[in-house]
């Protein structure tokens, strides 16, 4: 139970002052829904203002305060088409005109009567001839009230919300802050001259307060490292089941190529964890066609010589029936029996399934989030794998842990390399394994990046690719609005392109995409992979798992729209045969900065890690912080400066207290409870209480 004193944090925002349904909705659409999610929606900026004594004083372009007297009022004479402007003079005689455009104008009436003097903020331009203060910022009839604008805070908004609404929620909001028992080690907290949080959080309102700033992410990043080390500290303490392997199945794989040394060497080091009764927990790391699948099945075989099961969970049909074949096809020397378990599964196929489960004669078990639904009941799971990682939540995770007699050990893998930077903030609670070499034979991905304009030379580039019997992946940036339209006439939707495509070439074409339903989905994977089907029209549903050899090119619109990391990835669904593969990038006319580099990156290299990198340098780390999902938030308040300058500090005092106080029952124990709370890694309160 969360405790009392952060009671007036997690008070729905609807009790404070002026918050009614109206407004409630577009603070909904920021994720402002509680007393603690307004006090902690900090700035994005501050506007610093100068007073001047007169328009003199200013220069164009800068912000500032100052007094004026309006004149004159302006009405365009169309209503409605042109500004609506006030003149105004400053106290020397210059003339001012303070510019509204539509129902602004209202406002203007109100608060700029002529002949009366008035504080006016905002940015001073030039229009002709004329000095102009377009839409102010505010107008002040107090002669002392313009000094509190001089540094201001600029909040993100949503429609239907304003700055001074939103600061007026913040001041509230901050009100009823509780003080807080302190829960960061003393010689950290003097050292760094932080302030309490109860300050920090006052202070990061005000202005742009590094100290109070850095004291926030910090707590964020604590929170985050003690959750994931509970969660560590937790399976260690559980009563494992160590597993030796005697090699008997792995020696009858008939595998097709010679593994690299980076997969040796992690099948070494999973194959050490399974040795201990501490439950393993590892992050397998690979690239893009790095050969994850083989090690991960090496792991199961070795749980199956040992006399237990396997589970392999995968966040998608399509990629758990991917998994299911390869699996199926590269363990068939072995005997091991392999079998998949989706939500579809029903009927008499289902209790076959779980009968074969129950009595131990299916081996590995591969299947979407149902293999751990509480009517599936496992004879004897050693080790669960878990595949693309960042899509499952740690409660998702530890559901499958309690499937076992005894704690299994749990292998995740991703695809996705994650810079060494954020791999703490990510998988703190791990063991790292990194397949950082390609299998030998995989060829280079030719990259060739196109204008928009091209599009029918492409088009015809893709018939040409098609008629010599290869096939081709071509992916858009989105599927549609959700109310059918599109959100503007540049954005290419899979279905738009796939009608357009589908009049050219017919029943050869196929779709997929998130929205589709699943069996038709499945069934169009399943007519591509096949061969059937030669050109596959789809969305970023396709980015890990889809393995198809003959496909050899890969069409990628709107390529500026995605991250270095997504086009990686994209691209190594092809280059997966031994032919030649080819990875075409569209890009519109109009590139930014980033654009440009982003697509100069991915022609330039194929070494994942090192796009994981730039992707950081890029982007920043929202994107990738951002994939935290199932009930592992991303980092709400510590941006990618404060993770890599601030974390290692953090994870170390985590590590620290869970070492000296183990249950959290110190002083500054207890105080890191409220911590977890505060953050909602509550689980890590559940697992200590569970311990």
């Amino acid at each position: 139970m969360r405790p009392d004193i952060l009671n007036p944090l997690f008070a729905e925002a609807k009790t404070l002052d002026g918050v009614g349904p109206k407004l409630a909705k577009p603070l909904g659409k920021l994720g402002l829904e509680r007393v603690k999610d307004i006090a902690y929606h900090l700035p994005e900026r501050f506007v610093s203002r100068r007073a001047i004594a007169n328009l003199d004083d200013g220069a164009e372009g800068e912000q500032v305060i100052v007094a004026l007297t309006p004149t004159e009022h302006r009405a365009p004479y169309n209503p409605g088409r042109g500004p609506y402007r006030v003149l105004a003079r400053d106290e020397i005689g210059n003339i001012c005109a303070l510019t509204y455009f539509g129902r602004a104008s209202y406002t203007a009436k109100k608060q700029l009567p002529v002949g009366e003097k008035r504080w006016v903020a905002g940015r001073l331009d030039r229009y002709g001839d004329m000095l102009q203060i377009v839409h102010p910022d505010h107008v002040e009839v107090d002669s002392a009230a313009h000094l509190a604008r001089m540094n201001e805070p600029v909040y993100p908004l949503s429609e239907g919300l304003t700055q001074p609404k939103v600061a007026g929620l913040v001041a509230q909001s901050l009100k009823r802050l509780p003080e807080l028992p302190e829960w960061i080690e003393p010689g950290q907290f003097e050292r760094e001259g932080w302030p309490t949080w109860h300050d920090a959080l006052h202070l990061a309102h005000k202005d742009a307060h590094e100290k109070a700033r850095d004291r926030l992410a910090y707590d964020e990043l604590l929170a985050n490292s003690l959750a994931l080390l509970l969660v560590r500290a937790d399976g260690r303490r559980r009563k494992g089941q160590a597993l030796k392997g005697d090699g008997r199945l792995r020696a009858k794989l008939a595998l097709p190529f010679e593994m690299t040394g980076a997969q040796k060497r992690s099948i070494s080091e999973i194959e050490g964890d399974l040795q201990q009764e501490a439950p393993m927990l590892r992050l397998l790391q690979g690239d893009v066609g790095a050969g994850k699948t083989v090690v991960a099945l090496a792991a199961m075989l070795i749980a199956v010589e040992a006399g237990k099961q396997a589970a392999l969970l995968a966040p998608t049909e399509i990629l758990a029936r991917q998994h299911y074949e390869t699996l199926r096809k590269m363990a068939a020397p072995t005997g091991a029996e392999v079998a998949l378990l989706t939500g579809r599964a029903k009927g008499r196929e289902r209790e076959g399934l779980l009968m074969g489960l129950l009595n131990g004669e299916i081996d590995i078990l591969v299947g979407t989030h149902a293999i751990f639904q509480d009517s599936v009941t496992y004879k004897d799971l050693g080790l669960v794998v878990v595949d693309e990682q960042h899509r499952f939540g740690v409660q998702q995770r530890l559901a499958l842990a309690g499937k076992g007699r005894r704690a299994p050990h749990t292998l995740a893998m991703t695809a996705t390399p994650i810079p060494r930077s954020l791999t703490l903030a990510q998988y703190g609670e791990m063991d790292v394994s990194r397949l950082d070499e390609l299998p030998p034979g995989r060829q280079a991905i030719e990259t060739l990046v196109f204008p928009q304009a091209r599009m029918d030379e492409m088009v015809a580039g893709v018939e040409r690719h098609l008629a010599t019997g290869q096939q081709a992946y071509w992916v858009c940036p989105m599927v549609r609005e959700a109310n059918g339209s599109f959100e503007q006439a540049d954005i290419a939707a899979a279905e738009a392109r796939y009608a357009a495509l589908a009049e050219r070439f017919g029943d050869s074409v196929v779709m997929v995409h998130g929205q589709l339903a699943p069996e038709i989905k499945d069934a169009n994977m399943e007519r591509f992979a096949s061969g059937e089907a030669r050109l596959l029209i789809a969305t970023t549903v396709i980015e890990v798992g889809v393995d198809v050899p003959t496909a050899t090119l890969m069409v990628i619109e709107q390529a500026e729209r995605f991250g270095l990391a997504q086009l990686h990835q994209l691209r190594g669904r092809v280059g997966r045969g031994s032919q030649k593969s080819r990875c075409v990038l569209l890009r519109s006319d109009e590139l930014s900065e980033n654009g440009k580099k982003r697509l100069t990156y991915i022609k330039d290299s194929q070494d994942g890690f090192y796009l994981a990198e730039k992707d950081l340098e890029l982007r920043g780390g929202g994107e990738l912080l951002g994939t935290r999902q199932s009930g592992d938030a991303a980092f709400m308040i510590a941006d990618l400066e404060q993770v890599q300058k601030l974390l290692p500090a953090a994870h170390a005092d985590a590590r620290l207290l869970i070492d000296r106080d183990g249950g959290l029952t110190s002083a500054r124990g207890e105080a890191a409870r409220v911590l977890l709370y505060l953050f909602e890694r509550d689980w890590g309160v559940q697992l200590l209480r569970g311990g």
